[in-house]
């Protein structure tokens, strides 16, 4: 009984195998290729079909859907009558080598990026061929390096908090793995601290101390190269955080209550220049006048002096001719007060140029008596000159006659002396 049993076994199989030989056959050599990203590359996929002839051969390319649940995206399908039907996503940059005598159906792709990074499938239809494994996939990996990754701290750096620091690369193909190193404040690498966690770029620290900060490296890799990304973390008391928060706060609500203070100043500079232009010009022409009281039931007010006669009825006066005539009262009355204003600033500039004008006079004046200084001062000149002649004219005298008139001269001043032949006048002491 066990012989017979191993004998249809063993049948079995061979039918399988005999059926695995005539029916149709679609391969592609891997499970996966990788390319670098921009590079033109070439898919293979051969067939064999049952029958070496065949009318009509259907060959087709499909990619994975863009997002899990949607359907299979058709890249190409080629028909042995020689039509070729491309997507209009892949038009341009996808190819078909084919040779249906060879079973030869290989996709080519051009300028491959990061979309391209996903599975293909080559299928064969052929009638009356239907058994066997009639389609086979492959995926195609897009080498890409990463990216620069960007580091963030998630969470407030204050003692006895919990935070994270996250590593991620945008790109990067396969996608790299992270790993987080830490430096204390002396740039010295140091043993991660008790419960913390490194898992897909993401550090996480609990409990932060004083002990927690320091610098601290990303490293992103994958089988091309790595990149590095590097942050300073600073654990601060939680009312220093406080402090620096209410110091912005505090300095913003300044900043706008001084920006308020200017807008209302100038604008109250404003009002008052505009009031004192209307003042000093009157009603502008063409503006309306507008009483305080306003008017009742269409109510008609007018001015009635104590001289009217009581027998005479009011005189009904239009509202418009009656606020003209209003306007023009006050419009001349302020025009008056303007004028008069001008007149006493004209006056007050006239008796400013009189006064000019008597110092110009003044000036003038001192002008004359400066000019009568200097002449005297030129007659003194003209006297020191003739007193330092005369000087020089009796020092001359006296050289030419040997001090002879120099004498004479001194002589005047002296009283005159005795002859000496003249008797001696007696004496009254003298007795005869």
């Amino acid at each position: 009984m066990m012989a017979s049993q191993k004998g249809m076994f063993a049948g079995v199989l061979l039918c399988l195998v005999v059926s695995m030989t005539v029916a149709l056959q679609v391969s592609i050599p891997e499970r996966s290729y990788e390319f670098a990203r921009g590079d033109n590359i070439t898919i293979p996929c051969t067939f064999k079909p049952k029958n070496p002839v065949n009318n009509l051969v259907i060959i087709s390319w499909l990619a994975e859907a863009d997002k899990p649940g949607e359907p299979e995206v058709t890249i190409l399908t080629s028909y042995s009558t020689g039509e070729l039907d491309i997507t209009d996503r892949y038009e341009g940059r996808v190819s078909l080598e084919q040779d249906i005598a060879k079973g030869v159906a290989n996709l080519k792709l051009s300028s491959i990026g990061l979309l391209d990074n996903r599975l293909f499938e080559c299928r064969v239809s052929i009638p009356k061929d239907d058994k066997g494994q009639l389609a086979d996939s492959t995926r195609l990996v897009v080498l890409v390096a990463p990216s620069v990754p960007i580091c963030k701290i998630d969470g407030r750096a204050e003692y006895f908090q919990n935070i994270s620091l996250t590593c991620l690369s945008e790109e990067g193909s396969p996608l790299p793995t992270y790993k987080w190193q830490g430096y204390d404040v002396k740039n010295m690498p140091r043993a991660p601290a008790p419960k913390t966690t490194d898992k897909d770029g993401v550090l996480s620290l609990f409990n932060l101390t004083i002990e927690s900060s320091g610098y601290y490296i990303c490293t992103s890799t994958n089988k091309i190269r790595s990149a590095k990304c590097n942050l300073t973390l600073s654990v601060m008391p939680p009312s220093m955080a406080m402090g620096s928060t209410a110091g912005i706060i505090g300095g913003v609500v300044v900043g706008v209550l001084v920006l308020l203070s200017i807008l209302l100043y100038c604008c109250c500079c404003r009002k008052k220049k505009d009031k004192a232009e209307e003042y000093a010009m009157g009603v502008p022409e063409g503006e309306e006048f507008h009483d305080d009281k306003p008017v009742v039931n269409g109510e008609v007010r007018q001015t009635r002096s104590m001289e009217d006669d009581d027998d005479h009825p009011p005189k009904i006066v239009d509202r418009h001719d009656q606020y003209k005539e209003r306007s023009e009262k006050d419009y001349d009355d302020r025009r008056s007060d303007y004028d008069d204003r001008r007149s006493d600033y004209d006056d007050r500039r006239d008796g400013y140029d009189d006064r000019r004008d008597g110092y110009d006079d003044r000036h003038s004046d001192y002008g004359d008596r400066r000019d009568g200084y200097d002449d005297r001062r030129d007659q003194d000149d003209r006297y020191s000159d003739r007193r330092d002649r005369y000087d020089r004219d009796r020092v001359y005298d006296e050289r030419s006659d040997g001090g002879r008139y120099s004498d004479r001269y001194d002589d005047r001043d002296r009283p005159p002396s005795v002859p000496a032949n003249k008797p001696a006048k007696p004496s009254k002491n003298r007795i005869d």
